[in-house]
């Protein structure tokens, strides 16, 4: 049998109870950990809720200090005002991570150096903003970064958008390239960086200067193998249901969702619903929107669901819409086609890369009026054509089916083994090359 690979797998945010990239740090964890010898290291925040899972073991906990809590609250309040200035809370969260980031370098650097571990993985934060030291040690070590996502750009014509989502700050980014200690070499150095999209791919090759043999293309988000459609509910045969899931944010779109929805025939309007699952800064302009169309009879807005509970809508919808703007991994959009929801959304980010001509439609970005006239037109085709729907709801089915937690788990362990296998190709041909200089 195999011996399983040694791994150090370093995920900050690995929290099973939350959303967003802690859950997805904590999926990574889970199914990774099955397949290698893996010692967990993240931040002390989680240890509550991964305790309650006594088959994980290994878990090193990273606590901070006591000023970090404090300092925390501070950065809250100047950037959560009515809604999240991220680029700024990124920027003002660096100490904190940071102290983290030395904590993990204190403890490990030194088994790390001594080769204790066949492979070092940091998979959290998944935006490439902040710099991994490990990789100072990471001498004989292979180093993994990744799936890292982000910097995707707001379109041109949707500027109006930026600025409600502080896009005027993202000159943050370059000014931490030009200043974090260690940002720039964590990406140079790293002998192979996973990226969540091919814009960032992109992006990191002409930043980094990084070569093609240590980039790769690797979607961060995936999908619970329960979660994947073996029978759906029964339906509501009176009507199309349409469906929304995501924070209810300006550049998520659900304000052009509804003004398209106003724009159809009214034998379409009789033909469907809509349900919006989320909550957030514009749910209260959102429903004043619903009001002034006139499509109170059409729209229901259901609040803020637990993820575990959001399945449901799925398997009572006939079609998903999400006409975000500018989304890194979106996995709603991966939710939705694991339940055979047909999609219909806007091709700026990784959601344009779920979604193919078989699973749904991507919309071009080109300006608000067209995404609003080509959801209208999007909705109505498949209102109306109850073939070209099954076919979608069958091929999305088939292509989420890559996107299974324990396949891409095993696709890291792949990973695993060809760097390692490459670091030592490369250790013997140095020690070659050394001997020969020396006879």
């Amino acid at each position: 049998m195999k011996k399983k690979l040694k791994v150090l797998l370093i995920i900050e945010q690995c929290n099973p109870e939350w959303s967003s990239v802690p859950l997805v740090g904590y999926n990574y964890y889970k199914e990774i950990s099955q397949l290698v010898d893996c010692t967990l290291v993240t931040h002390g925040r989680n240890e509550e809720a991964l305790q309650k899972f006594p088959e994980h073991k290994n878990i090193i906990y990273i606590h901070e200090g006591s000023f970090s809590p404090i300092y925390h609250k501070l950065v809250s309040s100047i950037t959560f005002q009515g809604r999240v200035n991220w680029p700024l809370y990124n920027a003002l969260c660096y100490p904190i991570y940071e102290e983290f980031n030395n904590q993990v370098y204190q403890q490990f650097h030194i088994s790390v150096s001594k080769g204790d571990y066949d492979i070092v993985h940091a998979i959290t934060p998944m935006m490439p903003r902040y710099p991994v030291k490990i990789i100072k040690a990471c001498h004989n070590t292979p180093f993994l970064l990744g799936p890292v996502n982000g910097g995707v750009p707001f379109p041109p014509g949707f500027q109006k958008v930026a600025r409600q989502e502080f896009a005027y700050f993202n000159f943050l980014r370059a000014v931490g390239r030009a200043l974090i200690p260690g940002y720039v070499e964590t990406y140079q150095q790293a002998d192979k960086v996973l990226s969540g999209s091919t814009y960032t791919l992109n992006w990191l090759k002409d930043t980094f200067s990084i070569p093609d043999n240590r980039i790769s293309l690797f979607y961060e988000n995936g999908i619970k193998q329960e979660f994947i459609e073996t029978q759906n509910a029964p339906k509501n045969l009176n009507y199309i249901n349409l469906l929304f899931v995501g924070r209810l944010v300006p550049y998520k779109g659900a304000d052009m969702l509804l003004e398209a929805i106003s724009q159809l025939d009214q034998e379409i309007q009789n033909k469907i619903r809509l349900t919006i699952v989320g909550d957030g800064s514009e749910k209260k302009p959102l429903e004043q929107q619903v009001k002034e169309l006139k499509l109170e009879s059409l729209v229901k807005f259901t609040g803020w669901v637990k993820s575990q509970d959001i399945v449901q809508y799925y398997k009572n919808s006939d079609i998903f819409c999400f006409p975000s703007i500018r989304e890194f991994g979106g996995a709603v959009v991966l939710e939705a086609m694991a339940c055979g929801l047909p999609c219909i959304v806007v091709n700026n980010g990784g959601i344009g890369e779920y979604v193919t001509e078989e699973t749904g439609f991507r919309i071009e970005p080109s300006s608000r009026e067209y995404v609003v006239r080509e959801v209208a037109d999007k909705i109505q085709i498949l209102v109306n054509d109850q073939t070209l729907r099954n076919q979608m709801s069958f091929k999305c089915v088939e292509r989420v089916k890559d996107f299974e937690w324990g396949r891409k788990a095993e696709k890291i362990r792949e990973i695993y083994e060809d760097l390692v296998k490459q670091k030592a190709d490369k250790t013997l041909n140095s020690d070659l090359a050394l001997k020969k200089v020396e006879a």
